[in-house]
């Protein structure tokens, strides 16, 4: 009768530990994503449902998959590091920011890259050819200032145009804005905002209309291709939740293989998701440009890390780029 008990309690014991390890994973994942074609990856894993349908295959069951829209990396850091974010997306400058800040506590890294794509600072005031010709006449919306991967660009234009130490002297002209809100600004004409520093498909429509102009290049300010949008997570959400955190890189590789596919069924997802009123045309032709590309693979972010530590923007500087990222990707041509 006494074996027979201890049998029992030790056979309970292995099936409660069994259940609590395969209920020790989150119920519920909150990812958060901005505005913009390059977030057409994180728009199609939310439109399809795949980060739901990996976390099935990955015996998770019926994974509660939340989305929410920010306007910038900086107020996203807050959220992952409230806990009230578990996947964040942005520029490569936030990204790399909240790495430095958080090595040895939450150590935060990069899941992937979402893209390659140039970032144009477009203007309507025909004096301005280059960033030179700005005047305290002039705002630049972007989306965070001094943080966004476009602020920290126009540093880095900045310190080419004026030299050494002069990275901030445009930092006054600057102003956060959304990107709807920024091209909104810009084409009405009677804002103060006079520039926009923005990205696809906001740079592009902007173009098209009569008086706007390209001031900047992002590409030409990091001599080549660079990756504009990442996606990062905290260390420990990542070890303690390794099916979910799977679940979410397997439906991005998907994600990333039905944009590559079918561009022309990307161009129709991305304007229905999104409720923009351009052209699927016009959505193909920038989803078909050579400058843009849909990839994890991270391209240039060295380069944004190292001016950031350079110029005090950061303490640390990692030994590779492979140090800011998880392990999924350390097999890809990153630099």
């Amino acid at each position: 009768m006494q074996l027979k008990s201890i049998v029992s309690y030790t056979l309970g014991a292995v099936l409660l530990s069994a259940a609590v390890t395969s209920h020790a994973e989150v119920s519920e994942v909150k990812i958060a994503e901005q505005y913009g074609i390059g977030y057409l990856p994180l728009m199609i894993m939310e439109d399809q449902k795949l980060v739901e349908k990996y976390a099935k295959e990955e015996g998770l069951g019926d994974l509660k998959v939340t989305w929410s829209k920010f306007a910038g990396g900086n107020v996203m850091n807050d959220a992952l590091l409230s806990d009230s974010l578990q996947f964040a997306s942005g520029g490569v400058a936030p990204m790399v920011t909240l790495w430095a800040k958080t090595r040895g506590n939450y150590d935060v890294k990069a899941v992937g890259a979402l893209n390659s794509m140039p970032l144009l600072l477009n203007t309507r005031n025909p004096k301005v050819k280059t960033i030179k010709d700005f005047t305290d006449k002039d705002k630049i919306a972007l989306p965070a200032v001094k943080v966004s991967i476009q602020a920290v660009t126009l540093q880095m234009a900045a310190e080419k145009a004026f030299g050494a130490g002069q990275q901030d002297k445009l930092d006054h002209l600057t102003v956060s804005m959304s990107h709807p809100d920024g091209m909104e600004a810009l084409l009405s004409g009677t804002s103060e905002v006079t520039a926009h520093f923005s990205a696809p498909p906001f740079q592009y429509l902007e173009l098209k209309q009569p008086g706007i102009h390209t001031v900047l290049n992002s590409y030409d300010v990091l001599g080549g291709p660079a990756t504009f949008n990442l996606v990062w997570a905290t260390s420990k959400f990542r070890n303690d939740n390794p099916k979910v955190y799977l679940a979410f890189t397997r439906a991005l590789d998907e994600a990333m293989t039905m944009i590559n596919r079918d561009k022309k069924w990307a161009a129709q997802a991305y304007l229905r998701i999104s409720k923009d009123k351009e052209s699927v045309d016009d959505i193909v032709k920038m989803l078909s440009d050579p400058q843009v590309k849909f990839t994890t693979t991270p391209q240039n972010v060295t380069k944004y890390v190292d001016f950031m530590q350079r110029t005090g923007a950061i303490k640390a500087k990692p030994s590779s780029w492979k140090d800011m990222f998880f392990p999924n990707v350390h097999n890809l041509p990153g630099s």
